[in-house]
């Protein structure tokens, strides 16, 4: 199983690039599926720390 953050609610907010649903920039979901395992935790540890900036 791969792991992933998608909540299937794929939506750019176009002030921070982010996905609304995820956190994730498109270059991150774009990637998703050709990261290593150890890339997907990196950037899933991320994540939380990016909500704020969407508001």
């Amino acid at each position: 199983m791969t792991l992933s953050p998608c909540v299937k609610i794929c939506v750019i907010d176009p002030a921070s690039g982010l996905c609304t649903g995820c956190w994730r920039t498109l270059d991150e979901i774009a990637a998703w599926g050709t990261l290593t395992p150890e890339d997907r935790q990196r950037i899933m540890a991320e994540l939380p720390a990016r909500k704020p900036s969407l508001g």
